[in-house]
């Protein structure tokens, strides 16, 4: 285990799940040998979907027979301190291990996150970071649903959280901030967004620059990387991008399969449409991180597949790797 991540993996949350667990984690651990996975669930499943495609010295088996139900309310999984979900953040706590990724009940593994992990000190409240595709590359959108009220502190605190996930996970010297608005004019907006603009615009922080206002119809364009926001609009937003994007996929398709000379035609747009089809893959962008905890929790979408997870995995260990909670302890003091 030298030198190597340790990812505390929930191996029972999510749609088909241990078996999409589990295969993402051999996929995973195909392309990368820096990571050690200390697998929490069913002993008897989780070894038979394994059965010799992982070498021992990458993992071991943390056994269980309780885990978290979709349906379980936040309060009632809880109560429940021996389920693989509390277990992998309850390693977390104890410094057995680096990270916690689990793609099962979101309300739940907040929670119990919540419970057994301190907040960085000065950040009042967290926030769900997710990866957002644009022009250029790639977002980091902020908050998309743990805090529904925020004061213009928690936006502040948001961008800086979120300024250190995009340079910890994609490398860049200058992350570019913008807080999304109705408009882009200052006078535009409720109170708490003109004072956390006034508080950005007026100090400059050295971790970021500020753009100020965007709209939604300019979160792809790629000037702003990193996208502020309260739970309840960004959730709004990102659903509201998941379906849109669905949506011209479905149409897409449907329009290139409808008759015999779309057929020919898309047999020879075959290359062209197949990048369309992957710079829209929510698999891509899969792997949201709980940001304002003393330790990182990674929140993979339950319905993605093993593709999906092992991109979380993917962002784990370069969250790890760049010391992201370290340097917002940093950016914070």
């Amino acid at each position: 285990m030298a030198n190597k991540i340790t990812i505390a993996v929930d191996a029972m949350g999510g749609d088909n799940s241990p078996a999409k667990i589990i295969n993402g984690i051999i996929l995973h651990n195909r392309n990368s040998k820096n990571a050690y996975y200390k697998i929490f669930g069913n002993e008897n499943e989780i070894n038979k979907l394994i059965d010799n495609k992982l070498q021992k010295k990458y993992f071991e088996i943390i056994h269980t027979n309780e885990s978290i139900k979709g349906n379980d309310s936040p309060l009632s999984a809880a109560r429940s301190k021996n389920s693989s979900m509390w277990l992998a953040i309850d390693s977390v706590k104890k410094k057995e291990s680096d990270i916690i990724v689990s793609a099962g009940n979101t309300g739940a593994l907040f929670v119990i996150a919540k419970l057994n992990l301190n907040m960085i000190e000065n950040i009042d409240k967290p926030a769900l970071a997710g990866l957002w595709p644009n022009k250029n590359g790639t977002n980091v959108v902020l908050d998309l649903g743990a805090s529904i009220d925020c004061s213009e502190k928690n936006l502040v605190d948001f961008s800086i959280m979120g300024s250190a996930l995009f340079k910890a996970l994609f490398h860049y010297d200058e992350a570019n901030v913008a807080i999304l608005n109705i408009g882009s004019e200052e006078i535009k907006g409720h109170e708490i967004i003109k004072k956390a603009y006034e508080i950005l615009n007026s100090n400059p922080n050295p971790n970021f620059k500020f753009n100020g206002y965007i709209e939604g119809n300019q979160i792809m364009d790629g000037y702003s990387n990193v996208i502020i926001t309260d739970g309840f609009t960004g959730n709004v937003a990102l659903k509201t991008a998941e379906g849109t994007a669905n949506f011209i996929t479905a149409e897409l398709k449907k329009a290139m399969t409808g008759s015999f000379i779309s057929k020919i035609s898309s047999l020879i747009n075959i290359k062209n449409l197949n990048k369309f089809k992957k710079r829209l893959d929510p698999r891509l962008y899969n792997g949201a991180i709980l940001l304002g905890l003393d330790s990182p929790v990674v929140k993979s979408h339950g319905s993605t597949d093993f593709i999906g997870f092992c991109n979380s995995l993917n962002m784990c260990e370069k969250i790890v790797t760049n010391n992201l909670i370290g340097k917002i302890q940093q950016s914070m003091n």
